[in-house]
């Protein structure tokens, strides 16, 4: 592995890290009114290294409880960008556990470690992001629990979906064309900031999807 291309894997995921730890430290001191995003803003700082501090200081702190109430309603940009982020948590989440379960397992299908990859981090994925969909839902609809879960996962699969697709297509480009020699695994810097580089492209592409699911009023947005 180049030795240029270990340093920058270090340097992006340490400041991913470092961009979560000051959003976790700074939601506890002003939490958010919707509770889930205290979970949220700092894993979208995990693969949004820097930029996701100033992500969070423009959209996610004028939402804490203790912030000044807003007059005027969030840009529709910015309140389709705002429900992306659950259902990216949960993708992400469901990537860090997945990874490691997989290579500690030693377990491959038809052949390629990387698609039991794509299996136990879906699962674990979809699981979350449900998760991240009903909670907001029940908190901003006021809904019967099962009615919640219903439309949590309408709301969820397709955004999803889509974030994976994005994120699942690149690591293809990773294991067969660009490291196709030289893999790395989740034991290696190289592999998380190659996964790094997914989520980034993965949230590109369940931007688009959320955007239809609240136009379609299939999502409510924030």
């Amino acid at each position: 592995m180049p030795k240029w291309l270990v340093i920058l894997s270090w340097v992006s995921i340490i400041l991913g890290l470092a961009t979560a730890g000051m959003i976790a430290l700074d939601v506890r001191r002003h939490p958010q009114n919707m509770t889930i995003m205290n979970i949220v803003w700092p894993v979208t700082g995990l693969y949004f290294p820097v930029v996701g501090w100033w992500l969070y200081a423009a959209m996610g702190r004028p939402m804490a409880a203790d912030a000044p109430k807003m007059k005027r309603q969030q840009p529709y940009w910015k309140s389709i960008f705002l429900s992306a982020t659950h259902c990216g948590s949960g993708c992400v989440i469901g990537d860090i556990i997945g990874a490691p379960i997989v290579l500690a397992t030693g377990w491959a299908l038809f052949g390629q470690r990387l698609y039991a990859d794509y299996v136990v981090e879906f699962g674990i994925a979809y699981l979350f992001g449900i998760a991240f969909q009903y909670f907001p839902i029940r908190a901003m609809r006021q809904v019967p629990p099962q009615e919640a879960i219903i439309d949590a996962v309408k709301a969820d699969t397709l955004s999803l979906t889509a974030f994976e697709v994005g994120m699942f297509a690149w690591m293809a480009v990773i294991w067969f064309l660009l490291m196709a020699t030289n893999r790395p695994d989740a034991s290696s810097i190289v592999f998380w900031f190659m996964m790094q580089i997914g989520m980034v492209l993965g949230f590109l592409t369940t931007y688009p999807a959320n955007w239809l699911l609240v136009r379609w009023g299939v999502k409510s947005a924030m």
